[in-house]
């Protein structure tokens, strides 16, 4: 009761005080741009000065504090300029925030908080440890309709769901929305694995309604489990992440047979020296003030590289810097005490790695 009762409204806090700040920031930008006067352009600039100030202050103040509502209010206000949901969700793992999978019997529409295994409301604010977990919820699974969800909550609430046909007789799903559940892998605790998941959708249709309440039984075939490449794969391509490892370490040995050093790694060299990583492109920025110049974000099962491509080099290697997944650099560190970029002077597309990865960028927003 308490976690429903302080925490789940934390996360709407979240969204509606980030909200609200930009929302202020805009109207007073707008409003500067159209100042007849430059006293009330002054003015205005102060607000907006000090709208983004309180919006750091109060991201930065809900993330170390309550990480866990934070990041489902992020989760939930996809999508956002810079940050994607895997993004959103790797880093939350790194600092402490335990991640529970999309579930038809315990996701709603938005994702939500929940008890983890040393929560209670004693120890809820005397350690970061006891932060509530995150569910997915089912908004991030692709292709699912928004209305099927919300029949499948429905239902549930009802009573439990038995297994995927009742799943199916009672939310009223048709085969588009069953297949998105069975890809995403949110018919686990009804079907197993992923394999028998597909099966189990493929073979099952709503009844006549004549007949939507007789039982029919069907043995599970004998389906191999997925393996966890199988798993990164169908993971990234229904939901966008995945809760899994990081899918370069599962290439890690391969990387480090090619010299390429990890983010943590590279963030500890010194200023001035020669690095070469690679990562996933998370992010492409090219604002319109850098002269050309673009910053990519590259992620890696240890972190974050932010690099900068100097003008001649993106006209040099336009297609290696805008058709990489997996995007190699070797260039230098620039350090400024704790804030690190790599100088790009080489890029290599290593994308051939992923296989049948579909990672995906958010670029030029």
């Amino acid at each position: 009761m308490y976690l429903k009762s302080f925490r789940a409204p934390a996360q709407r806090v979240s969204t509606l005080v980030i909200a609200g700040l930009l929302t202020l920031t805009v109207i007073a930008a707008s409003a500067t741009a159209r100042a007849d006067d430059e006293a009330t352009a002054r003015t205005l600039i102060a607000v907006v000065v000090v709208s983004f100030a309180l919006l750091a202050y109060v991201s930065a103040w809900l993330k170390h504090h309550e990480p866990a509502a934070f990041l489902a209010a992020m989760l939930n206000s996809q999508p956002l300029g810079f940050y994607s949901s895997s993004q959103l969700v790797q880093d939350a793992r790194r600092h402490g925030v335990e991640m529970l999978p999309v579930d038809v019997t315990a996701s709603d529409w938005e994702c939500t908080l929940e008890p983890s295994d040393d929560w209670s409301p004693v120890t809820v604010h005397r350690s970061r440890l006891s932060s509530p977990a995150v569910r997915l919820g089912l908004l991030v699974i692709k292709g699912l309709s928004q209305a099927g969800a919300e029949r499948v909550v429905a239902a549930r609430l009802q009573s439990p769901y038995i297994n995927v046909e009742d799943l199916v007789r009672r939310a009223g799903l048709d085969r588009r929305d069953l297949r998105s559940l069975a890809a995403a892998g949110a018919l686990a605790r009804l079907a197993g694995h992923r394999h028998l998941a597909h099966w189990q959708a493929a073979g099952v249709e709503a009844p006549p309604r004549l007949l939507s309440e007789a039982p029919m039984r069907e043995s599970a075939p004998h389906l191999s489990t997925p393996t966890e490449g199988e798993e990164l794969i169908a993971d990234y391509g229904s939901l966008g992440l995945t809760l899994g490892r990081h899918p370069l370490a599962l290439l890690r040995r391969r990387l480090a047979r090619m010299r390429l050093a990890t983010a943590s790694e590279l963030n500890r060299l010194a200023n001035g020296r020669p690095a070469r990583t690679a990562g996933l492109v998370t992010c492409r920025q090219r604002p319109s003030t850098a002269k050309g110049v673009v910053f990519v974000t590259l992620e890696d099962e240890t972190g974050y590289v932010n690099v900068v491509v100097w003008r001649d080099l993106v006209e040099k290697q336009r297609r290696e810097l805008l058709g990489s997944s997996l995007l190699g650099v070797e260039g230098e560190i620039q350090r400024e005490g704790e804030v690190v970029h790599l100088v790009a002077h080489r890029l290599t597309d290593h994308t051939r790695l992923l296989g049948q990865l579909a990672a995906q960028s958010r670029d030029f927003h």
